[in-house]
């Protein structure tokens, strides 16, 4: 009689754990808006947090600005201040869905679709993703672009010829 019982709650606890949301608080963001001949106008942040619900292949990111670094203490300032303006938009968000995702057969190459809300602004994403699983670790690796200007940031005239409008973005998140 106790079989009986304890095998089928036994099987419920594993779907309710299943369709439980995998998080980390350590992904990372690197962008980088380099223009040849230039200093590299590169930044990271490695405080992001990031999550998949590996049911339904959906994902979520938030980074705050402030915790974007960069090599050059002026470039980080310029960046929060003039650029981000980080005091009246503190954070980016990421919400979308990564295409054809089923975590029992990763392929590794997928396409993640959502929308990045940043400085204000919402826009629409497409990105490649490499998606990787080692044991119960689950890796993602994505890199797109988006232009400054799609997000209405501002790159003062004077220093348009140091910095791309086209900004690279790549984000590796690490799931356990």
């Amino acid at each position: 009689m106790r079989k009986i019982i304890i095998m089928p709650m036994l099987l419920a606890s594993f779907i309710v754990f299943s369709q439980e949301k995998i998080v980390t608080k350590s992904a990372a963001i690197t962008l980088e808006a380099s223009v040849p001949s230039f200093q590299p106008v590169a930044g990271t942040n490695s405080n992001v947090t990031f999550v998949l619900n590996p049911a339904t292949g959906e994902v979520a990111s938030l980074a705050l600005m402030k915790g974007f670094q960069f090599e050059m203490a002026l470039m980080e300032e310029h960046f929060n201040e003039n650029y981000m303006e980080t005091d009246n938009y503190p954070k980016a968000v990421f919400r979308g869905q990564i295409e054809g995702f089923d975590i029992k057969s990763l392929t590794e190459d997928y396409i993640i679709k959502g929308k990045l809300e940043l400085h204000g602004k919402s826009k629409d994403i497409k990105a490649a993703a490499k998606i990787t699983k080692t044991g119960s670790r689950i890796t993602i690796i994505s890199d797109f672009a988006v232009n400054a200007s799609d997000f209405s940031i501002p790159i003062p005239s004077l220093i348009k010829y140091k910095l791309d409008d086209r900004v690279k973005v790549q984000i590796i998140a690490v799931l356990k």
